[in-house]
């Protein structure tokens, strides 16, 4: 009994020691509104996050027109590259004709982004365009295969095609695989040798089971984590893709919208950005194009936010001799105001009709624009400011979106910030890829900018560890620290997404990301949870949480590491606080409730802790689950104060009901 108690002596002082922090909720005094777009997503086609990712296509250079031409596919027999195909910006296709022995056989293998991945009993949508050009009828073989079977068959499953005549149609067929393969292909094969040659186009393999069940769409479980995040805001399509390496590899809308099939091939500039991760097979199909990014948008419940070249090219690849001239501006600002009609044009409109056509009569509703990216000097403001009357103009309700440059201070963005004020924008980008110190020095940054001009928009940003540049524990509670200070700032704070949002283990190219997969799994990371406590509780009105020297805690000297905000959310009347301890101590947390009535108090809490006792904890395919939210649920008696224990590097989210 004597070392129990002496035990329980030592843990007070060592908590005395750390001198327990008081802090006073101000109950009644709600202060600005939390934006509903306040904690919301990025994408960006990085890391494989399209094709191979969230695109649940699963033939690579479906189309035949990645610049070698049959990248991904393997050829037997008699096999002949064609371009005077049926659609006109991807003319081209293959033409399977006899192997010129009735023992050989001809057809074509497709290897998928890093295999071709099925699941026993699941089934798949096989189509093609087909003709058989002399006219008459053919047969085609359809099957996935496992090439590293050594006994037995190599087919999972097949199904047969009857192509029939000269004119081009759509073929479809169903696959059931009996066994689970990551790394599979799909075989194709003329059916007898010596049959009518069959022209092939566009060959596409989707699981039936794709997101909200729509053909041709997108992985389940990844957009259902998109969806578990509750974002309030949707940021596409990037990112440096945006700008592209050159002017003909640059983001147009235009192209990734209307039938898949006739949606032409761009280069994705992310192939090549590292020699050391080099993935000359990365090209955007854009399958996943704008009409998708706002049905997804809807879907998952957050505001859409385009973001459009502003006629420059990338910066960290050119010259600004290089740059689009000014002389040309005019195309850039159309594609503007045409994408503002797509998206909330009437079905008379030119793009409205576009848009109804695809499946989605009604509007978007978009109510944000984002006109750039990273670029910075005189000639962004430049090139931004034609954009602005038209818009404004033509869409008042419209909110424009400019940029603070790549950094989050320093020259660029010194000059940026006053530009951006000067031409009235509505919200300004500001990015920051920063390590832990960075972040730890940051809990005040919004404290004191200017609130007459634009609102902040903290579109790219991530806690990229010393030495540790993976999404690992203490990265994720780092962020969790800074995030207190957008909250307590939410009247300049508009809204603030994670970068980048997807990685394939396979075939990433950046890191840390927000949500990783292979073929077939996929895992969040103790990012994407910090992203989602905050997203799942973000109040609607600011309350102030201040401490004994009437200051917030945002990590300044003296405070212990500790960063807090709090908030009113006012459909459920409950106040949540937000508290990250950075530091190496457990430290002790006394919360006043002040300015309830007296005969108010609090009755229950819920407590989310998210840790780990090891910092450099991640999770991952084989143990996804290793960081992750932990929930318990506390009685209090009319509480008017409550005194708790916050571990050492813990982040816990606190929802107190009166």
């Amino acid at each position: 009994m004597r070392l129990i108690t002496l035990a329980a002596i030592a843990a007070a002082a060592s908590l005395t020691a750390t001198a327990a922090t008081e802090l006073t909720l101000q109950t009644n005094k709600p202060g600005a509104n939390v934006a509903p777009t306040m904690y919301g997503i990025f994408f960006e086609d990085i890391n494989y996050g399209a094709d191979g990712g969230l695109y649940a296509e699963k033939i690579k250079n479906r189309s035949f027109e990645f610049p070698q031409n049959l990248m991904g596919w393997y050829t037997f027999g008699g096999v002949e590259l064609r371009d005077d195909g049926p659609f006109e910006r991807n003319p081209h296709y293959v033409r399977l004709s006899t192997a010129g022995h009735r023992e050989k056989h001809t057809g074509l293998e497709n290897e998928g982004f890093f295999g071709v991945s099925v699941e026993k009993g699941e089934k798949y949508d096989f189509s093609v365009w087909a003709r058989t050009p002399e006219g008459g009828d053919a047969t085609l073989r359809i099957q996935i295969i496992d090439p590293s079977m050594r006994e037995n068959k190599q087919a999972l499953c097949e199904q047969k095609i009857k192509v029939s005549g000269k004119e081009w149609k759509k073929y479809t067929v169903q696959l059931t695989p009996d066994r689970t393969i990551m790394k599979g292909k799909l075989r194709i094969f003329l059916a007898k040798p010596d049959q009518t040659p069959v022209d092939l186009e566009h060959v596409s393999l989707f699981p039936v089971d794709t997101w909200k069940g729509r053909p041709g769409g997108l992985r389940k479980d990844l957009a259902q984590k998109l969806y578990d995040l509750h974002p309030g805001v949707f940021r596409f399509p990037g990112g440096c893709i945006v700008e592209g390496t050159d002017t003909a590899t640059r983001y147009q809308w235009k192209n990734t919208v209307g039938p898949v099939e006739n949606r032409p091939l761009n280069e994705n500039r992310w192939h090549y950005t590292f020699d050391y991760r080099f993935f000359p097979d990365y090209f955007q199909t854009y399958g996943l194009g704008f009409y998708e990014y706002f049905q997804l948008s809807e879907d998952i419940g957050a505001e859409p936010l385009p973001i459009l070249n502003v006629g420059l090219i990338c910066q960290y690849q050119n010259d600004e001799d290089q740059q689009i001239p000014m002389s040309e501006i005019d195309k850039y600002v159309q594609d503007a105001l045409d994408l503002i009609e797509f998206a909330n044009g009437d079905t008379s409109t030119t793009w409205g009709a576009v848009r109804a056509e695809m499946g989605h009569p009604e509007p978007f509703n978009l109510k944000y624009i984002g006109i750039g990216n990273e670029q910075w000097d005189p000639i962004y403001p430049e090139h931004l400011e034609p954009f602005l009357k038209p818009i404004r103009t033509k869409y008042p309700d419209i909110k424009i979106v400019g940029s603070s440059g790549p950094n989050s201070e320093g020259k660029e963005f010194d000059y940026l910030w006053p530009e951006m004020t000067r031409l009235k924008a509505d919200l300004v980008d500001e990015h920051f890829y920063r390590p832990e110190e960075w972040f730890l020095s940051q809990g005040r940054r919004y404290d004191n900018y200017d609130r007459k001009g634009p609102k902040v928009f903290a579109g790219e940003y991530a806690c990229h560890g010393k030495g540790k540049k993976w999404n690992h524990f203490n990265a994720a509670l780092m962020e969790a620290a800074f995030m207190t200070g957008l909250e307590r700032n939410a009247d300049i704070v508009e809204m603030a997404t994670y970068a980048p949002l997807f990685a394939h283990v396979d075939g990433w190219q950046w890191q840390p990301d927000m949500i990783w997969y292979d073929n077939l799994n996929s895992y969040p990371t103790a990012s994407y949870y910090v992203q989602q406590l905050y997203a799942t509780n973000p109040g609607t009105r600011v309350l102030p949480l201040l401490g004994a020297d009437k200051q917030p805690l945002t990590g300044a000297d003296g405070q212990n590491g500790l960063f807090a905000s709090a908030v009113l959310d006012e459909p459920t009347g409950e106040y949540i606080v937000k508290i990250a301890n950075t530091g190496d101590d457990a430290q002790e947390i006394t919360i006043n409730f002040a300015g309830m009535k007296k005969k108010e108090g609090i009755n229950s809490a819920t407590v989310t802790t998210l840790h780990s006792d090891d910092l450099d904890a991640e999770n991952s395919l084989d143990n996804p689950a290793r960081v992750i939210p932990q929930q318990e649920q506390i009685a209090l008696e009319n509480a008017q104060n409550w005194t708790t224990e916050l571990p050492a590097r813990t982040f816990k989210v606190y929802r107190f009901k009166k």
